[in-house]
């Protein structure tokens, strides 16, 4: 998928536009030999953000003779790690998260204290056994 942008005093004008529309509204323009005013864009996709790290925006930039997203990325602060933490875990509680779970700092989120079996069958968690247990469908269903 080609895309190009316009250009006017050397500043990037709206937003990428797919070859197919650039082609419809600038029937005499040869996507080849671009004037100085349009230049091939490429985009980047956004980056995937790791449970510490803060996703801060994007920007255009001139790399190798063509416009492209470049994004921000950053580790959180000690501050933002910690309310981070505390979010999830103020959640776990409101939202009736299992008492014999544990709180996981590196991935952010609560384990169960016994891994869920590897296999194709369906479990549950048993708070009162804590254990996972097999899901049975009723044999008296209907549907």
């Amino acid at each position: 998928m080609k895309l190009y942008i316009k250009i006017e005093n050397g500043q990037l004008i709206d937003h990428p536009m797919l070859e197919e529309n650039f082609i419809q509204a600038f029937p005499d323009i040869d996507v080849n030999n671009l004037p100085s005013n349009f230049i091939e864009f490429v985009r980047k996709p956004r980056p995937f953000i790791d449970t510490y790290k803060v996703y801060d925006g994007f920007h255009y930039e001139l790399i190798d003779g063509v416009y492209t997203d470049v994004h921000h990325v950053r580790d959180m602060t000690d501050e933002e790690k910690i309310e981070k933490q505390n979010k999830a875990k103020s959640n776990w509680i409101i939202y009736g998260g299992y008492k014999s779970w544990v709180f996981d700092e590196e991935t952010c989120t609560f384990a169960p204290p016994i891994p869920k079996p590897d296999s194709y069958k369906l479990y549950y968690w048993n708070e009162d056994t804590v254990s996972w247990v097999e899901f049975q469908p009723d044999a008296t269903s209907t549907s």
